[in-house]
């Protein structure tokens, strides 16, 4: 009876031993409290972090826009005619008092002639009014009408002999030699490439940043590899209803001719320079369904704490950071996903 007993005592012994030593440790295995209840342990996440900085970053905004014409003129005569020579066609570049076309001068040259007679008649009329043979009011109605004889001729001439007020490129040619103008389509379309201009929208937000004088680059989709330098020359005093933008006209030389007219580019406006917090790209997190940008920031006991951002310009990899940073705070850039306000975290040597 005692051999059983002992046996049944080294059975239960073994039972118990078995039941205590089962199970392997790990950060992450549930265990049990004193009441009898079960606790989870926290994981641990492994996390990459980096160090907010306090640099110069330019505040720049690129806006698209389209080259125009520093001016555009319509070449027509006043008065419908027979068009008897054209002399430049579309693409030719023309300079500035440059004949284009002439118009019949049947017209022109009767009013020469009679401008020449007249021009006989007022010296003599003249010569008498000096010596006292020709009454004041005589002389000096004659003197009036030859002087708007010579205007009327000058007028006449000009809508002849038609020239271009403007240096710049025939872009539209409307008629053929002995085609009668009338009235309609101009006989000319000149440009004006030299300077060029780009009507830029500007938000309002930035809008009053901008001042007359400042300076600008761009680039065009058509001139790979190459930079143009402007400046702001005239701000549109109001907004754009459709787009909620207002107007800044930006002049551009253009001496080598190479922006043309309806070309596409890109401006870069620079309203100065600021000193700012800069962190990653990486390290900001957009919160689903509200748009609000946050960071984890990492605290001395290796835990996180969840801060809201305000951010600015995007430059490559970077963010600009207006609020809720500050120099020297270490941000995660790795690893957020999962992360909670305090939660811990182990950080990756990099």
């Amino acid at each position: 009876m005692k051999k059983l007993y002992m046996t049944l005592s080294a059975a239960a012994a073994l039972l118990l031993l078995a039941s205590c030593g089962g199970g392997n440790s790990s950060s992450s295995q549930a265990g049990s409290d004193l009441t009898g209840g079960s606790v989870q342990a926290t994981t641990v996440q492994n996390v990459e972090v980096a160090v907010a900085e306090l640099r110069e970053v330019p505040q720049e905004s690129v806006y698209s826009a389209n080259v125009e014409p520093w001016a555009v003129n319509n070449i027509a005569p006043q008065s419908a005619g027979r068009i008897r020579k054209i002399k430049v066609d579309v693409g030719s570049y023309v300079s500035k008092g440059q004949v284009l076309a002439e118009m019949d001068r049947l017209q022109l040259e009767q009013a020469k002639l009679q401008l020449q007679n007249d021009s006989i008649e007022y010296a003599r009329l003249k010569a008498l009014y000096q010596q006292g043979g020709v009454a004041a009011s005589d002389f000096e109605a004659f003197e009036l009408s030859y002087k708007l004889r010579q205007t009327s001729y000058r007028n006449l001439k000009e809508n002849t002999i038609l020239k271009s007020p403007i240096s710049g490129f025939i872009t539209a040619r409307n008629y053929d030699v002995n085609d009668l103008y009338s009235m309609g389509q101009p006989i000319f379309t000149v440009q004006q490439v030299t300077p060029v201009k780009l009507l830029v929208g500007v938000s309002e937000s930035e809008y009053t940043k901008v001042k007359a004088g400042d300076k600008v680059t761009l680039t065009a989709d058509a001139l790979p590899g190459r930079e143009f330098t402007g400046k702001v020359v005239r701000l549109h005093p109001t907004m754009n209803a459709a787009t909620h933008t207002f107007n800044v006209e930006v002049k551009v030389d253009n001496n080598d001719r190479a922006l043309r007219p309806g070309m596409y580019a890109r401006v870069t406006i620079n309203f100065g320079i600021n000193q700012s917090v800069v962190v990653p790209d990486r390290a900001i997190v957009k919160q689903e369904g509200t748009g609000q940008r946050f960071v984890y920031v990492l605290n001395e006991d290796n835990t996180v704490t969840y801060l809201p951002v305000g951010i600015g310009r995007h430059m490559g990899r970077e963010y600009e950071v207006t609020s809720g940073l500050k120099e020297g705070d270490t941000v995660v850039v790795k690893g957020q996903n999962g992360l909670k306000d305090g939660s811990p975290v182990n950080v990756l040597k990099q």
